[in-house]
């Protein structure tokens, strides 16, 4: 009476034993509790759901590999194994010394920054090196070699392609050894942990800015101009003629490259009248300030004012100055104004006077801010 009132047939779980059975309403599933040891309901709407038939009742059976589970080597396999996880291990510990070196070498000078880029070139090197020798040993050693031919299919998503996916997704995962050997997988993430916390680190270069900086140089009353390379003070007469120009250096700073970074200037000799002064002892736009010069003799900041390059070169016949990088070009007979190129504003004047020796020396540091615009906005919060 009892089968025939509840209509069960061969095979139905029980009554209870599995929430959401067809025929029990929301009321009746509450409080109803699935059997330790059948599967999970929710399992059969799981993306990468287990289909392996004959582990418990109602599951589909089991279909047939593509990809093979295993390499055939399996001795072979276990020695590759221990070769990849070491190359692994030293690829983390190169990313660490990457990490460490940028910590380590401080660049505060051009022999700090070649051995800083040794450094890190280095370390960064040679942990891309190793999970490259790495990961070409697992795929050579460790995965079967397998040619699959995958038709093109309507780009459509049905649940015959879902668990199509799942099938070739558990397959491959077995394949790749990815899940069988925890020691790969393991190493594998500690490898690249310091390979992405490098970029973080390296968000230190972002700060602090600059602030005022970039406004003044080492410049100041009474410092000699040095002949840069000879090392040797200047005197005006040293000028046989017209025409030459000079690269200058501040005294006591001929060996700081952080300092000439923005303090290298150039001077040139003028013949009389090629110059167009100004009285004032102050900048004018396009005039040269006449108090802040030596018998004709000039100094401009040699900084480019577009990125920074040093101009360099100097073309007598038009008095031009012309910077080697993109091409920004100077008239030094009129305060070294902008007449082509992307430059936005005239090379700064240096004001120059003689000492009590005869020798050219500085009347004071730059009265405005060398360097390219940008410089200026360093200051800013």
């Amino acid at each position: 009476m009892s089968d025939s009132t509840h209509g069960q047939g061969p095979g139905e779980p029980e009554e209870g034993s599995l929430p959401g059975a067809q025929g029990e309403t929301g009321e009746e599933s509450q409080g109803r509790h699935r059997v330790i040891g059948t599967p999970s309901p929710a399992e059969s709407r799981l993306l990468l759901a287990e289909t392996a038939g004959g582990s418990a009742p109602g599951l589909p059976a089991a279909k047939p590999r593509t990809l093979p589970a295993d390499p055939q080597d399996m001795a072979g396999a276990k020695r590759a194994e221990k070769i990849v996880a070491a190359c692994f291990i030293l690829a983390m510990l190169a990313g660490f010394g990457f990490i460490a070196s940028y910590v380590i070498f401080q660049v505060h000078s051009v022999t700090n920054v070649l051995h800083s880029n040794l450094a890190l070139g280095t370390c960064m090197g040679l942990a891309f090196l190793l999970l490259g020798v790495g990961a070409t040993i697992w795929v050579r050693r460790l995965m079967p070699y397998v040619e699959l031919t995958e038709m093109r299919h309507p780009m459509r998503s049905e649940p015959e392609n879902r668990e199509a996916f799942a099938d070739t997704f558990k397959e491959g995962a077995d394949t790749s050894q990815f899940v069988k050997r925890p020691i790969l997988r393991r190493t594998l993430i500690a490898a690249t942990v310091p390979v992405a916390v490098a970029p973080i680190v390296l968000l230190r270069d972002l700060g602090p800015l600059p602030r005022e900086s970039l406004d003044h140089t080492v410049w100041r009353k009474g410092m000699r101009l040095l002949n840069y390379g000879a090392n040797t003070p200047i005197r005006p007469g040293d000028f046989s003629s017209p025409g030459g120009m000079i690269t200058v250096v501040p005294d006591g700073f001929q060996n700081d490259f952080n300092a000439l970074a923005k303090a290298a200037c150039i001077i040139i000799k003028f013949a009389p009248g090629q110059v167009v002064y100004t009285d004032h002892d102050y900048p004018v736009p396009n005039l040269t300030v006449k108090n802040w010069t030596v018998d004709n003799i000039v100094c401009y900041s040699k900084i480019c004012t577009h990125v920074g390059c040093p101009a360099a070169l100097y073309e007598e016949t038009t008095h031009h100055i012309l910077c080697p990088c993109h091409q920004s070009t100077f008239d030094a007979t009129r305060g070294a104004k902008v007449i082509f190129g992307p430059a936005t504003r005239p090379l700064p004047q240096l004001p120059m006077t003689v000492d009590a020796e005869g020798y050219l020396v500085a009347r004071s540091d730059f009265t405005e801010p060398v360097g390219p615009s940008f410089w200026e906005r360093g200051n800013s919060s």
